[in-house]
Order: C-alpha cells, then sequence, then structure tokens
C-alpha cells in the first residue's frame, strides 16, 4: 500500500488558470504513478473574496481534465476549531504568545535547510523573520499555519506546487519542528512563463481552463500539454495520452528552468489528439460543441471530411458555418487573388453550366467535368480550382474541392456560384 499522499489546494477566489491547473495536475499524476490518494483542500479561509461560484467552477475543471479525486474536498473554514487547538500546544509550549485575539509564532533564530526535489539543498536564516502570525485577530488561521496543520493532519507526504512558494517553506518548516511532527518533502515547480519570458499574463494565455474548454479543446491535449511545461518523459516524445503520462511521471524529471506557454503548440498537440479520435467519438464530442441540426448522415460525412483538417471544435464550428450559413465573408486578400483576375468570371460561369448539367452531384462526376474544362480550355488545375474554392466557400484552404462541392449539394454551390458571377 502506498504511503504516497499529494494535495491540490486552490483559494476559491477566481477560476482554475494554468498555472494552478498544472500544479493539481502534477499532484494527481504523482499520486498515481505512486499509487498514492489525491486530496483536494479548499483554502478559503477569506471569507469575503472566496465564492461558491468559483469552488464549483475549479471542481468543474478539474472533473473536465479528468483529475479525479481520492479525498475531499476539504475547507478550511470548517476547520479553525483545530487550528485553534494546535496554536493552544505552541501557546503552552511557550513558542507562540497572545497579542489581543491574534497568537504569534516566536520563530527560531536559526538557518533552515529545504531538500528541494527540484531545486536541490536551498538554505535559508530564519533569523531575518522575526515573527509569524498563526492566528489572527479576527480568530482565523493565516495561510502558512493552516496550511501546516492540515498536512500534518491529512499525512501528506509530498507537497508538490509553484515556486513562488519556496519562500513559505523555511516557515513551515519551523512550524513543523515546533509542533514535533515530520515534514512532507517538498518539489518546488517552476512557474510557467510566456513568450516575453515574464511570469504568464492574460495576454499569453493565463486564462482559466473553462476558457480553453469554451474555445474546443479536449481535455486529452490539455493534460497532455501541461505535463509537458516543466517535465520531460525524457525521449523528446510529446504526444502521449494520459496513462502512458503516468506510467512515465516522476518528481526527478522535473525542469528547474521556467516552462514557455506556447498556444501555437498546444494547438497542434489538440489537433493529433483530435486525428487520433475514433470517428464516431469525435462526432458525439463535435455534435454536443456545435449543437448542429443537420442530418446526421451529412453531419458524419463532414465529420469524416474535415475530422483530419480541425485543430479545435471552434475551428470545426467555423468550417461547418461555411456549409450551413446563407451568405458568406470574402476576404478582400482573396477577391483580389483570385476573383479579379481577368477571365476568371468567364470560367466560373462555364463551371458553373457544366454544374448545372451534373444529374448525380458526387465528387467523382463534378470532378471529371471541371477536369474536362481546363483541358478544353487550356488551363492549369489551379486556374479553375481556387477561384472556384473561394467562390463557393470564402476561403482560399478547404478539404477537397470535390468533395467539398458535393457535400454542400448543387442547389448550394450552383447558388454561390452565380452570386459571384453576377457581382
Amino acid at each position: 500500500m502506498s504511503t504516497v499522499r499529494v494535495r491540490f489546494a486552490p483559494s476559491p477566489t477566481g477560476d482554475l488558470h494554468i498555472g494552478s491547473a498544472r500544479t493539481a495536475l502534477f499532484n494527481w499524476l504523482y499520486a498515481r504513478a505512486q499509487s498514492g490518494t489525491f486530496i483536494l483542500r479548499i483554502e478559503d479561509t477569506d471569507r469575503k473574496r472566496s465564492s461558491d461560484v468559483y469552488l464549483n467552477r475549479i471542481l468543474s475543471s478539474l472533473e473536465w481534465l479528468g483529475l479525479n479525486l481520492d479525498e475531499g474536498p476539504y475547507f478550511q473554514s470548517k476547520r479553525m476549531e483545530l487550528y485553534a487547538s494546535y496554536a493552544d500546544i505552541l501557546l503552552k509550549k511557550g513558542m507562540a504568545y497572545k497579542d489581543g485575539e491574534a497568537i504569534i509564532f516566536k520563530v527560531p533564530h536559526e538557518k533552515v535547510k529545504i531538500n528541494d526535489i527540484v531545486h536541490g539543498e536551498i538554505e535559508v536564516d530564519n533569523s531575518l523573520i522575526g515573527e509569524l502570525v498563526l492566528i489572527k485577530s479576527d480568530k482565523t488561521a493565516a495561510f502558512n499555519f493552516a496550511c501546516c496543520v492540515d498536512d500534518i493532519e491529512m499525512k501528506i507526504s509530498h507537497i508538490i506546487r509553484g515556486d513562488d512558494h519556496i519562500s513559505n517553506t523555511n516557515k513551515q518548516l519551523a512550524l513543523y519542528k515546533a509542533l514535533g511532527a515530520k515534514p512532507p518533502k517538498f518539489a518546488h515547480i517552476p512557474l510557467i512563463l510566456g513568450p516575453d519570458k515574464a511570469p504568464l499574463s492574460k495576454r499569453f494565455g493565463a486564462v482559466s481552463v473553462f476558457e480553453y474548454k469554451e474555445k474546443g479543446y479536449l481535455p486529452e491535449a490539455m493534460v497532455n500539454y501541461l505535463a509537458l511545461l516543466g517535465w520531460s518523459p525524457g525521449d523528446n516524445r510529446e504526444f502521449m495520452d494520459t496513462s502512458e503520462i503516468i506510467k512515465r511521471f516522476t518528481l526527478k524529471r522535473i525542469n528547474k528552468r521556467g516552462a514557455e506557454f506556447n498556444e501555437d503548440k498546444l494547438r497542434w498537440l489538440n489537433g493529433e489528439h483530435i486525428r487520433k479520435l475514433e470517428l464516431d467519438k469525435f462526432i458525439e464530442m463535435a455534435s454536443s460543441f456545435v449543437k448542429s441540426d443537420c442530418a446526421p448522415e451529412w453531419f458524419r460525412k463532414f465529420a469524416q471530411l474535415y475530422k483530419g483538417r480541425v485543430k479545435t471544435f471552434v475551428e470545426f464550428k467555423e468550417e461547418l458555418d461555411i456549409f450551413i450559413s446563407e451568405e458568406l465573408h470574402y476576404r478582400d486578400e482573396d477577391i483580389e487573388k483570385f476573383l479579379k483576375k481577368q477571365g476568371v468570371l468567364g470560367i466560373l460561369k462555364l463551371a458553373k453550366e457544366r454544374m448545372e448539367k451534373i444529374e448525380e452531384f458526387l465528387p467523382e462526376k463534378i470532378e471529371k467535368e471541371m477536369r474536362a474544362l481546363v483541358e478544353e480550355l487550356n488551363l492549369k488545375g489551379g486556374d479553375l480550382i481556387h477561384p472556384l474554392r473561394v467562390a463557393v466557400t470564402g476561403k482560399s484552404v478547404s478539404a477537397g474541392i470535390f468533395e467539398v462541392l458535393a457535400l454542400l449539394g448543387k442547389e448550394k454551390t450552383i447558388q454561390r456560384l452565380g452570386r459571384v458571377i453576377q457581382g
């Protein structure tokens, strides 16, 4: 039976952001890799800023990512009596004193060694701290004290958290020692940086996990990408499913340096995960995302055509909109490049006339007629295909044009060509 017990301890004062989600993931991965226990603790002692709305969004985000809990959630706001009893121990030992309603810890003036799994040995002089508040004048527990008491009570074996908490570790080690408790092992993970090498900000992706869900990312891709932010499997592998990440995950392979967040890389990984989905699973997920009332058989053909071409469900929805919307929006540069060339409208007019005569509007029959037209007019294939694509889709890039036209249908194809020809 594993004795590994780890915890994720968010404050319900905001959404679950990328940095916190990565911390939760590393804890969860370590628990799963070691057959340990993953605990959720809600640090809600700041009652003014804490909100049930944020709590529910944090819980939903963890659930969406697939980070299932073994214990919890525990709420610090419901544990005030426990913190008071631990503060009383330090009062009786003469290691703390009362200042009105507050209780203050007299930090021993000594050097403290932090044996960090990621960073190695860190030495801090606690004589520079002075004193530490345990219980505030409003009788709520201060952060560092509540943390220590909970970690002792919950028998936490490893604390895996961001580098920004290193400055709390020496204070907490002094408290463990004063309480006669064996401290957990510490692993401080590097902060996530933006492309400007500064800590991640909203400008470069420090948004909530919820927003990535709404952008059409897969939870498996988010887990894959977040795992690679500050950890390496050791063989330059990038695409991995969650079970493989768990098998390979070890704290010793966490990097010391900050990891750069790159949404292009996330989108690429998401596209790879989409491609690996079974078609039926993709259709199920896409259907709930786009909420389309298309005929199931048609939607399946469309999904089959575009599944390998999109990187997010938002992109999939945008491609679908081209097929089902009544009006197209053309980019000025595409009009200039493909539709305003001399002779193009004449070519499209001939293509339209050919298509009107096709009885079974199937990809192979459309292709046969268009290839024949290209040959008769002594054109290059692109001279017809590029303007045709822009005219009927509003885009210069799409899936195979003949499959696109067949899916769009004869009536819509002729209608759209007619509008472009008439100007």
